[in-house]
């Protein structure tokens, strides 16, 4: 995503400061370093996002903005990337991730159905949670590694192709320019 178009999805600091219900969390919030958005910053907050994001727990937002605050990358993408698996998509990537544990950790699968009940969880999930959290963590890692290199090539072609095309307009301005 372009820098431009980032900055006008990210809420300012001054518009922040406004929120009374984020003033429980101190000053530390406020921090330029989690609302600037750079290279670094918005490569770094998509590893954060991505990563969190296969994490099967809740409160993923907690723990995103948390590593975020920690590795001093963009807050803001890296709560927002986390909503990548929602009640509409957590099934299959979490069945997924599954697929991918059992693969490696060399277990027949299952055909597991998931249900959102204490009886699914106390009775299905102890036969599955091996391979689903080493395919929690692989994925997890996996996805967030290459969203910070994709963004990282991304950021980086973006700005020689402007240096470039910076070089190229001044130099049809000294070639139109006679004196």
């Amino acid at each position: 995503m372009p820098k431009k178009t980032l900055k006008s999805i990210v809420p300012s600091p001054a518009r922040m400061r406004k929120i009374k219900s984020l003033r429980l969390l101190g000053d530390w919030v406020y921090a330029t370093n989690l609302w600037h958005i750079n290279r670094y910053s918005a490569s770094m907050a998509f590893f954060v996002g991505l990563f969190v994001a296969f994490m099967p727990i809740p409160g993923q937002m907690i723990v995103a903005a948390t590593m975020a605050v920690l590795l001093s990358c963009n807050l803001p993408l890296s709560v927002g990337l986390v909503w990548i698996t929602n009640p509409v998509t957590m099934p299959a990537v979490f069945y997924m991730a599954y697929r991918v544990g059992a693969m490696l950790v060399d277990v027949p699968l299952k055909d597991v159905e998931f249900e959102l009940s204490i009886y699914w969880l106390s009775h299905s999930l102890q036969t599955i949670w091996k391979p689903f959290l080493l395919g929690c963590l692989i994925c997890g890692l996996f996805f967030g590694s290459t969203g910070y290199f994709v963004i990282s090539v991304l950021w980086r072609w973006r700005v020689a192709h402007h240096w470039h095309q910076r070089k190229l307009r001044r130099a049809a301005k000294k070639l139109n320019d006679p004196g």
